[in-house]
């Protein structure tokens, strides 16, 4: 099958219809369904994640992520943006084979319960009405709770499930705080189902993850492994000193420019080495200058080796923007 497309231009803005019958390839960080690099988005197959390559990562803070799993406390990660910290979760899981990654993207909506479970009261009370109105029994009051990613988390299992608590620094100013009790205990409460009489005590619901269930023993879940709980962090706040006293910390650098070159090879091969030498010494003076992240690098260079004209008015801005201040 045959592009139809000019060189790497796909859209002129003229308004002439030129049917592509087949897309240009992406780079291997946006290529959904099937596998991701190490430090890019994954790409999560039937066997969760698989990364592509190894996560870059020096010995000392592969080290500190030992510490963490060892003493079964929350990792957190922080560093500048685009340093790998959220793939760090996707890497650990990988190596140690404990399936899929469960993702938390905390928002300044974000609560603790919302994370652990949500019960949906209107749904029950609406197919309830119904199956009256047809003379059938009841639904479950189980299918009407869903574990959230941490709640999920905390499922019992034999080996240890992964959660990514992404950008803990963007959630209220009590949310850690609210954290402690239950990264402590490792258990909590549904009170809607520790409300039930005896003989109901046993309920199965549903979890984060598809085609999976948990039960509930008298409304309390409590794990049987701590999970391994990877918490990442801009430094948009500080954290109080109770949460931080239950945490492994560790700070991923920014890396040089040896290792930005290691990063380039990992991602998308030698010979994207290749005549890269002034479009690294561009984004290095850049980022001297202002916040920059490696993905917009590997952008750079995924591009030029597509042989798009980086050099051209404004294109080079575009990619290596800052990430800071009014757009």
């Amino acid at each position: 099958m045959v592009t139809t497309y000019d060189g790497w231009r796909l859209f002129h803005g003229d308004g002439q219809r030129r049917p592509v019958d087949e897309m240009p390839p992406a780079p291997p960080w946006r290529t959904f369904g099937t596998v991701a690099p190490d430090g890019g988005p994954d790409g999560d197959t039937a066997d969760g994640p698989a990364p592509a390559r190894p996560y870059l990562i020096s010995p000392e803070h592969a080290d500190v992520v030992n510490a963490a799993l060892h003493l079964r406390r929350p990792l957190l990660v922080t560093g500048h943006p685009g340093t790998g910290k959220s793939s760090l979760a996707r890497a650990i899981t990988h190596e140690l084979d404990l399936g899929e990654v469960l993702h938390w993207p905390v928002n300044s909506r974000s609560t603790v319960q919302d994370a652990l479970y949500r019960y949906d009261a209107i749904g029950r009370l609406r197919e309830t009405a119904l199956s009256r109105d047809r003379g059938d029994a009841e639904p479950p009051l189980g299918s009407f709770v869903r574990l959230g990613p941490l709640g999920t988390a905390l499922v019992p299992g034999e080996r240890p499930r992964v959660l990514l608590v992404d950008e803990l620094d963007k959630g209220d100013v009590d949310l850690p705080n609210d954290l402690l009790t239950v990264f402590e205990e490792g258990e909590f409460e549904i009170p809607e189902l520790a409300r039930l009489p005896e003989e109901q005590s046993v309920v199965d619901v549903l979890t984060e993850r598809a085609e999976e269930r948990a039960t509930v023993r008298r409304g309390r879940l409590r794990c049987q492994e701590f999970p391994i709980v990877v918490i990442t962090s801009n430094g948009e706040r500080d954290f109080p000193p109770a949460f931080l006293r239950r945490c492994v910390r560790l700070e991923l650098p920014t890396p040089d420019e040896a290792r930005l070159r290691e990063i380039v090879t990992a991602h998308l091969g030698e010979d994207a080495l290749d005549d890269v030498d002034r479009l690294l010494e561009a984004f290095l003076s850049r980022r001297s200058a202002r916040q920059l992240a490696t993905d917009q690098l590997l952008n750079a260079v995924f591009l030029r080796a597509s042989g798009v004209d980086l050099p051209a008015d404004g294109l080079l801005d575009a990619v290596l923007h800052r990430l800071g201040g009014v757009v």
